[in-house]
């Protein structure tokens, strides 16, 4: 299978450097460079990538409202990938709660890159560590007085353990252990979590934990997959 992407950042010098990192891949095809947002979404509905990867911050549209249209366009086919300079971007949730299946810095390893590019492409989610941690804390502190913006209603006992278990950063096998139940139950368990919640990836899983309160910051890593391949859905 060949992963099919758009690059789109206003920087010249970013934007054909990730391009040309990705094409010397035998299993990474770039269908398209764009200089900013507005581009990106003409391309997406050109060349229907399997991925976009997308500076957080560009001229036009922002990669934030771009990633929202390409995902909606494509009816999720197409995964948006961000790109951020800073390690807290002021718009990683905005970015999350837009449909953004992964968050990267730009001063990712090449490795981390490629690595990052598969993952989301094959439908799970990434953020980096720090992203990750400081993302989290800076959310819960936001809203440490705001009322559950969703119920748990609808979803039985066992659902919740799960989402819980899932924003803990737990894998599909960690979760089979700790309740002590197969693979395939917890699988099914989530497919069912992600219908009732209508969750893409296990990054919205993440921040409906913690919009229902469910998890506080310092429970536990969000189950986000860092730098390395995920459990999958």
């Amino acid at each position: 299978m060949v992963i099919r992407v758009v690059v789109a950042d206003d920087q010249a010098v970013v934007r054909t450097a990730f391009a040309g990192l990705l094409a010397t891949q035998p299993d990474i095809e770039v269908v398209g460079e764009a200089e900013d947002g507005a581009a990106a979404v003409l391309m997406a509905a050109e060349y229907r990538p399997d991925l976009a990867l997308l500076d957080i911050r560009m001229p036009r549209l922002n990669g934030i409202d771009a990633a929202r249209e390409i995902i909606t366009a494509s009816g999720g086919a197409t995964r948006a990938l961000m790109l951020t300079t800073f390690g807290l971007d002021e718009y990683v949730y905005d970015a999350l709660t837009a449909g953004a299946s992964g968050f990267l810095l730009k001063d990712a390893t090449f490795p981390e890159l490629l690595h990052a590019v598969r993952v989301v492409a094959e439908g799970q989610a990434l953020l980096s560590p720090d992203i990750t941690g400081r993302l989290i804390a800076e959310f819960t502190r936001q809203r440490i007085a705001a009322p559950p913006a969703r119920s748990v209603d609808g979803l039985t006992t066992r659902e919740v353990e799960v989402l819980v278990l899932i924003a803990q950063g737990l894998s599909n096998a960690d979760i089979a252990n700790r309740l002590t139940i197969t693979a395939h139950t917890v699988k099914t368990h989530i497919n069912r979590l992600f219908a009732k919640m209508e969750l893409r990836d296990r990054a919205q899983a993440v921040i409906l934990a913690y919009e229902m309160g469910l998890v506080v910051a310092g429970s536990g890593t969000a189950g986000i997959q860092p730098l390395r391949p995920g459990a999958g859905r």
